[in-house]
């Protein structure tokens, strides 16, 4: 997901200790200034000596918590908290309302920051071909989340061809959910986007086929009702 300040903890999980608390700060403090450089000078000309430097620590500090540059961009703390969503939902609610339900929470989270910080990551995930590739690569730890909070809901195998494929698939389709996002200038509301991603992945493309097909009857009924409007066109002329 596109989070960039630390997510809260789960509903009744223990407060974090002063350690960790410290590198909860360290970490913001290192997005705030990738953020900050990025949106002054470029992603491309940001460095980790910079990012370092603004965020007053050493490189090897930055490495430490961001082993790459995109993974500052890239990482954040919303898998746990999903997941924990996800298993705290009812046992027999279908899968997909599940779903729905977690990402709408993870929206909602996200709905806390900055709202031209959202735009500007999800700008970064389509323009940049590193960021892409490195969101490729994280993808499976996602996925891997994913598919053992399936196999704990179904009783399946986490490592099963099927979850596999469903958690991948769900994956990949967020991430071409903020992609399309960035491409379109933003100017649809993301929480649609979703659940028209889910929408597909859930129904296949036999319902996105009907849906063309309806907005194509709507598109010629108002085609008829302007031509009607118009009144009767001349015919040719004849010289």
């Amino acid at each position: 997901m596109t989070a960039a300040r630390s997510a809260p903890s789960p509903a009744g999980a223990p407060r974090p200790g002063l350690r960790e608390r410290k590198k909860t700060r360290t970490r913001e403090a290192i997005r705030a200034a990738t953020y900050g450089l990025i949106r002054q000078q470029g992603y491309e000309a940001t460095t980790v000596e910079q990012i370092a430097e603004r965020a007053e620590v050493s490189p090897s500090t930055v490495l430490r918590y961001f082993p790459t540059r995109e993974d500052i961009v890239l990482t954040d703390e919303y898998d746990p908290v999903m997941a924990a969503e996800l298993a705290a939902r009812p046992a027999g609610e279908p899968w997909s309302d599940s779903l729905r339900h977690v990402l709408r929470k993870a929206l909602g989270l996200g709905a806390g920051e900055e709202a031209e910080l959202i735009r500007l990551r999800t700008r970064l995930l389509a323009e940049v071909p590193a960021v892409r590739a490195r969101m490729l690569e994280n993808m499976s730890d996602t996925g891997r989340m994913l598919a053992r909070a399936i196999a704990d809901r179904t009783g399946l195998d986490p490592d099963g061809l099927e979850v596999r494929i469903v958690s991948m698939s769900l994956v990949g389709g967020l991430m071409e959910v903020s992609r399309y996002w960035a491409e379109h200038d933003h100017e649809e509301s993301l929480a649609e986007l979703v659940d028209r991603a889910l929408d597909a992945l859930e129904n296949g493309l036999p319902a996105l086929r009907e849906s063309h097909r309806e907005s194509d009857r709507e598109g010629d009924r108002g085609g008829h009702r302007e031509d009607r409007r118009e009144g009767p066109r001349e015919g040719p002329r004849k010289d």
